[in-house]
């Protein structure tokens, strides 16, 4: 018989960090802890309030139900928990590790035995321009070859000389951009707004325009100059059906893959192959988990084989995250056997 419990904690950010949602300081988490004889199992359901499908008021109580009828087996609770993606994948965590002769070895690999590197891009928050840029400078002397910027937040103009600022020291072979819009744009603006950003040699935009508005989006992702990812666009789309319909209809060039928001492991592989056999690519993020789920998403991450920078780089964002084997080095993710996990809660 399995037993299992459940806590809620609040990750703190070291520094207030901008997205064109707002500024975020703390961020909620809530960890499932399974035992059975001598062994543990440990997952995280990392909710993401205001953008998750499953921020809503029955959150805890459905936790409790996982908890009370653990002994269901994973396979028949994730059928239970389709419009609880967090949980999905917190269980599957949980699961994993309960099984597992390590508590954080998940998926095995040259990863885990510290022979392999994942490469990961690194992350500017928004901010005033002074802000944007010492991030900037701070991440191309850590060796990142791949920069993600998150925009939408200040004038767009400024945006565009922060970025022509990298192009004028660094070319689209020596240093990679990415940007974020988190559905910033409108969708009147947002052609002409992708033709000033692709002037820039720019890799890909995640989300120019908000989620649910399929046809303006398919319009966008026809037409851009400029490759489209689509992020947002996932969350709360759940049946299979359903996702072939919105990969068929909107045609993005990629998607992006947070676990914690579509139904973890499961959840986006099914993404995953719907969106290969459109010859639609993608790469997958980390949702500011602690690294208890950061952790799980890279080992899983590292086994697609994916060559693509991923956007697991957010291990250090807060002042009370776990100790664990995870570091950043040279623009990539590596497991330093060396260093111990601390885990208490």
């Amino acid at each position: 018989m399995i037993k299992a419990t459940y806590h809620k904690y609040l990750l703190n950010f070291k520094q207030a960090s901008g997205t064109s949602r707002g500024i975020l300081r703390t961020k909620e988490t809530w960890f499932l802890i399974l035992s059975r004889e001598r062994y543990q199992g440990v997952g995280e359901c990392g909710l993401f309030r205001g953008l998750s499908a499953d921020d809503r008021p029955d959150y805890e109580e459905k936790l409790l139900w996982v908890c009370n009828n653990i002994n269901l087996g994973l396979e028949k609770l994730l059928s239970e928990l389709i419009d609880f993606p967090s949980i999905q994948f917190g269980l599957e965590q949980a699961f994993l590790s309960l099984e597992s002769e390590d508590l954080f070895e998940l998926f095995p690999s040259d990863f885990t035995r510290g022979k392999q590197q994942i490469p990961i891009n690194g992350l500017i928050w928004m901010g005033d321009k002074s802000f944007m840029q010492q991030q900037i400078k701070d991440k191309l002397q850590q060796g990142f070859s791949t920069i993600k910027m998150k925009i939408g937040a200040i004038d767009f103009d400024t945006e565009i000389e922060l970025l022509k600022s990298i192009r004028r020291e660094f070319s689209a072979k020596e240093i990679e951009l990415r940007v974020d819009a988190n559905g910033a744009f409108l969708p009147e603006n947002a052609l002409e707004k992708l033709q000033r950003l692709s002037e820039l040699d720019l890799h890909s935009i995640e989300q120019p325009i908000k989620q649910g508005q399929w046809q303006e989006m398919a319009s966008l992702c026809e037409e851009t100059p400029l490759a489209i990812a689509l992020d947002e666009e996932l969350i709360g789309v759940f049946s299979s059906k359903e996702k072939e319909k919105c990969i068929e209809t909107i045609q993005p060039q990629y998607i992006i893959l947070k676990p914690s928001l579509v139904g973890g492991f499961k959840g986006s592989n099914e993404w995953i192959q719907i969106a290969s056999n459109n010859q639609v690519g993608n790469w997958i993020t980390s949702a500011l988990e602690s690294n208890i789920g950061l952790n799980a998403i890279a080992q899983w991450t590292y086994k697609l084989n994916n060559p693509l920078p991923q956007g697991l780089g957010t291990g250090s964002l807060f002042t009370n995250n776990f100790e664990s084997p995870l570091e950043v080095s040279r623009g990539s993710l590596r497991y330093n056997c060396e260093k111990k996990w601390s885990f208490n809660i």
